[in-house]
């Protein structure tokens, strides 16, 4: 029952060529970045990901985008990584833009052993018809695009049929984890880790906080240790390291001074 690994390196070190991942993680939140980085320092490539975006501020996944190690991406936000944006549009990189909800219904779906589902997210657009471009050529051309999709009506309402995923590994990042696996995310860092988590045949999991069972309350587990194998306790300065995508600094308003209030001998305000 006890999950714990002793290093990153060694947690992802049976991770092949050519896998599969989930990835967790929802911009700079809750990026399993140790992971990242120990699969880059492998030297680990071909990879498959799926992850709500790929990476910003040289950092998370986008280590190993600029290496030239993933193949294909599922997702739903590219936003300003830039070398994302040239790897899709010079035929380097093949990508599956999804909306984003249906991405963290297929991810839930695929670790809850559902294979697909109906959505109506998508109808009437690429989603459902096909066509969209999964990669390019060099010359700018589609040379794959997205197959049509079934659609089917319920109620008088149509609906596109979606495919639950599942993937070889997950990597996720939690705030808190025990030794049994059980772990717990901070905030938007729960948006997509767990459904990350629980797509992969073998989750691997960092932690900010290891604590020993029983650590927990059960009533705040967000996801149970069944669906995680590895678990890798992250070092103080490791935990701590936590960035920033977009820093806005403004000046304060101007205060004004207010009319002091006037009372009675009493303390209550006239009026």
């Amino acid at each position: 029952m006890d999950k714990v690994v002793a290093t990153a390196a060694e947690a992802v070190a049976d991770v092949p060529d050519g896998a599969s991942l989930a990835v967790g993680g929802f911009g700079l939140s809750g990026v399993p970045d140790v992971l990242i980085q120990a699969l880059y320092e492998r030297g680990t490539g071909s990879l498959s990901v799926v992850s709500n975006n790929c990476g910003a501020l040289d950092s998370g996944l986008a280590v190993l985008l600029a290496a030239g190690r993933i193949a294909r991406v599922t997702g739903s936000y590219i936003g300003a990584n830039k070398e994302f944006a040239r790897q899709y549009l010079a035929g380097e990189l093949e990508v599956e833009l999804i909306p984003q909800g249906t991405l963290a219904e297929r991810l839930r779906a695929g670790g809850a052993g559902i294979p697909a589902f109906y959505t109506p997210a998508g109808v009437g657009t690429q989603v459902a018809d096909g066509g969209l471009p999964w990669r390019y050529d060099s010359s700018g051309g589609v040379a794959l695009a997205s197959p049509p999709k079934e659609v089917r009506a319920f109620d008088g309402v149509e609906y596109v049929l979606e495919r639950g995923i599942r993937t070889d590994f997950a990597l996720v990042r939690a705030a808190r984890g025990d030794r049994h696996g059980n772990l717990v995310f901070n905030r938007s860092t729960r948006n997509f880790n767990p459904l990350a988590a629980m797509a992969g045949k073998v989750t691997i999991a960092e932690v900010e906080e290891l604590v020993e069972p029983g650590g927990i309350d059960p009533d705040a587990v967000h996801l149970p240790g069944i669906f995680v194998q590895r678990v890798v306790a992250l070092t103080t300065e490791q935990a701590a390291d936590k960035r920033i995508e977009k820093r806005t600094v403004s000046a304060p308003a101007a205060r004004t001074t207010a009319p002091a209030a006037q009372g009675t001998s009493r303390g209550t305000v006239s009026r």
